[in-house]
């Protein structure tokens, strides 16, 4: 079993190009499973974990229902935004600058073949680094994410998460607002879920910015704790 994650970060990159390259690397990794069993082979298969900012785009899950975006494409197209229907789990969410994407694209046969196992420990890597600034976060009976104050008339969501697994290879992850514009969120019923709102880490500690180099450099921390993986760093991305 390989262990090893190789992080590469993409900075500020558009979301469909973005997308197109995570289903490359996943088709990599599902090719050479399917490879490995073809011919009786037993090659190491990768793991990679990308983290990425997108330009303020929506996008709508699987089981997404469109109505939960509320303007229309002329609309989005003066907020500078823009909308794709893509294949993970989840209804609609936004990514935007101040927002930190990440994407793991991992082998499971490697960890554990356990998707609730791995969601849970996604929610677990955001709850332990938002520990670290004092935020007690937590999850919320049946819906996936992030969230402070559940149970309360006060419940936001701090970090959405949709993946889409194959062949136990996953795609696609979780979106923590740092020093997220939140007024975007209005413009849709984030996550389908009606009467819950949406906040930033930048809100919760009253600071108008968060340095979001060491928010990742905690994620990191705790995903290899969680995961028992090392992680190489692929110095440039084209």
């Amino acid at each position: 079993m390989n262990k090893t994650v190789e992080l590469q970060d993409l900075g500020l990159r558009d979301y469909k190009d973005t997308w197109d390259y995570q289903e490359a690397l996943f088709k990599s990794i599902v090719d050479a499973k399917i490879k490995n069993r073809r011919e009786a082979l037993n090659l190491a298969t990768h793991n990679y974990f990308l983290f990425v900012e997108h330009p303020h785009v929506y996008t709508l899950g699987k089981s997404g229902d469109m109505s939960n975006l509320l303007v229309d494409e002329t609309e989005l197209s003066k907020k500078g935004a823009t909308f794709y229907k893509v294949n993970r789990g989840g209804d609609i969410t936004y990514h935007g600058p101040g927002q930190i994407v990440g994407y793991p694209i991992l082998d499971l046969d490697n960890f554990f073949t356990d998707i609730h196992k791995y969601l849970r420990f996604l929610e677990e890597m955001i709850i332990l680094t938002l520990a670290e600034y004092g935020l007690k976060a937590e999850r919320s009976p049946g819906e996936t994410g992030v969230w402070l104050d559940v149970g309360t008339p006060f419940a936001r969501k701090i970090c959405a998460m949709g993946v889409r697994a194959s062949r136990w290879v996953t795609m696609h992850g979780f979106a923590l607002n740092v020093n997220a514009d939140l007024g975007y969120f209005d413009h849709m019923i984030p996550c389908g879920i009606r009467g819950k709102a949406v906040t930033s880490l930048h809100v919760e500690l009253g600071q108008k910015e968060v340095n979001i180099e060491d928010v990742k450099e905690k994620l990191l921390k705790h995903f290899t704790i969680l995961f028992e993986a090392g992680m190489t760093l692929k110095e440039s991305v084209s």
